[in-house]
């Protein structure tokens, strides 16, 4: 998925924005990150996070970006905060690829490509029955409802335009109409298949453009997107998967990591039900919990 790239092409300044050597917005030089990568929204769970390593080597903290690089085990790992949203994604991503796959120095590409294995440990709320409150589950699929994808030459994969193809049929059919043109995207097949052990939950992730109106939340103000809506929707299956959790980042990591060429995978901590309207009473402990046991499978 992939794009062809002229190796000889020089990025002028304004479109690879370097200080010191350094990627702009996360303020990385190129050995300051590991292959492994982490990421998390909150600023405040990288430590949460680095606190299990063995070893950190560097910290790192600009804007919202903060990063930790060190070793557990024998393994390096950086955790990096990526704020809220697939904006913010948008820049993670390509400036993580740009670290590794760019000439800094000379401002071209390097011929020789690097894959980044890159974990999300997030949070998310519950939109189906399956998914309970301080459950773990990982995204096999996930449909963005943010449109960050459609800027971008993306190649879908022919599971992506099924599910998509599938969604908007069942769509139609239920005649409910989306604020959002939606894309569909997969997790790392490499990266899943190494899950088979284990008892996370596997769903398909609802990735929306904001926290409020676009996961069908209305406090003063109407919405165009209600949870109404979001429930029809979740009786929609594919491959035996139903919309289980919606949450901000999930399809913007999977769309840009499969574009870029690296490794993706998502982990939730179910933190509330959406149905329900109830809460986590313990949502430090869950997240605590995912975060040990998602390092535990990275060590594997």
């Amino acid at each position: 998925m992939t794009k062809e790239l002229n190796y000889m092409h020089h990025l002028a300044p304004s479109e690879l924005i370097l200080t010191n050597q350094r990627v702009y917005h996360l303020g990385l030089h190129p050995d300051e990150l590991a292959e492994l990568v982490i990421t998390v929204g909150d600023p405040d769970r990288v430590k949460m996070v680095s606190k299990h390593f063995d070893h950190v080597e560097i910290k790192v903290k600009n804007r919202e970006f903060e990063t930790h690089t060190g070793y557990l085990g024998n393994k390096r790992l950086s955790v990096i905060s990526t704020g809220i949203g697939t904006d913010n994604i948008d820049i993670v991503l390509n400036e993580l690829d740009a670290l590794v796959n760019i000439d800094l120095v000379n401002r071209v590409y390097k011929p020789s490509k690097k894959i980044l294995s890159i974990t999300r440990i997030g949070t998310s709320g519950s939109i189906h029955p399956s998914a309970n409150i301080d459950d773990f589950l990982v995204s096999i699929y996930a449909l963005g409802l943010d449109g960050l994808l459609h800027f971008y030459n993306y190649e879908y994969g022919d599971k992506e335009k099924e599910l998509r193809n599938d969604l908007l049929e069942y769509l139609s059919s239920e005649e409910i109409i989306l604020p959002a043109n939606p894309y569909a995207v997969s997790g790392s097949s490499s990266l899943i298949r190494l899950l088979k052990k284990s008892d996370f939950k596997k769903g398909i992730t609802l990735t929306a453009p904001g926290f409020y109106a676009p996961q069908g939340r209305s406090l003063s103000g109407n919405t165009n997107f209600s949870k109404e809506t979001i429930q029809k929707m979740t009786s929609f299956n594919f491959q035996g998967l139903n919309f289980t959790n919606i949450e901000m980042e999930t399809a913007g990591i999977y769309g840009l990591a499969n574009h870029l060429g690296h490794q993706a995978i998502s982990f939730n901590a179910i933190l509330a039900n959406r149905w329900e309207g109830t809460f986590s009473r313990k949502p430090s402990h869950t997240i605590e919990n995912l975060i040990k046991k998602v390092l535990t499978l990275i060590l594997d």
